[in-house]
């Protein structure tokens, strides 16, 4: 049985719960995060990474962390996973433009191996500082649809026992008005070693992103 709409006492459509919110329009919001130092990941990101896309965006999609590229530019899925995204997101039918693109922690984190800097997954508490973030943009966008893209984005949404292998590509209620679904991230399908795998990852991501349009029609 799915679980019941989440009750965030600030009405936030996320499993785990937030201590505050900040307040202000998404310009506001985006302004307010570059100066964040509620965790120690702004020492390591060249800038913040906040979401991109129209308030009015009837879908949301959450990915986990930046990566090198999102950290140079700034926005949100631009590196290899981002073009593999909107590969999928063409394929299902969705345009980049309608939607909101986020990441559940707004910062790079890595470890250097010489002189690549190499992805490293943010921790709890980094993840639970960066939430009050993710609870504003939601807030504010306030969309109908949210698609959590790998298991940091769905747990954040769906609680620490949910499992992307078991249960992608399953509407839940997140709230009065939200639904929420999580599928693959596009890194980890490229991160798959066998072609198979990668290729039917890729497949479920785009049905699931299918899914979305037709809930949007529906």
């Amino acid at each position: 049985m799915p679980p019941r709409p989440v009750n965030n006492p600030f009405g936030v459509p996320l499993a785990k719960p937030v201590d505050e919110v900040p307040a202000g329009a998404l310009a506001t919001l985006r302004r307010k995060a570059r100066d964040c130092r509620a965790c120690p990941l702004w020492r390591y990101g060249t800038q913040t990474v906040f979401g991109q896309g129209p308030v009015s965006a009837q879908v949301m999609l959450i990915g986990e962390q930046p990566g090198l590229n999102e950290d140079r530019e700034g926005v949100p899925f631009v590196g290899p996973a981002g073009q593999l995204l909107d590969r999928a997101l063409g394929e299902a039918g969705l345009d980049r433009s309608t939607l909101y693109l986020t990441n559940t922690v707004k910062h790079f984190k890595y470890e250097t191996r010489g002189t690549a800097k190499l992805h490293k997954r943010a921790n709890a508490a980094e993840q639970a500082a960066c939430r009050m973030w993710l609870a504003a943009e939601l807030l504010r966008v306030k969309p109908k649809l949210v698609v959590g893209l790998g298991a940091m984005a769905a747990q954040t949404m769906f609680g620490n026992a949910f499992r992307i292998t078991r249960e992608r590509g399953v509407w839940r209620p997140l709230g009065e008005g939200t639904q929420g679904l999580a599928t693959w991230h596009p890194s980890a399908v490229l991160r798959m070693p066998e072609e198979a795998r990668r290729h039917q990852a890729f497949e479920e991501l785009v049905a699931d992103l299918r899914a979305v349009v037709g809930a949007l029609e529906g």
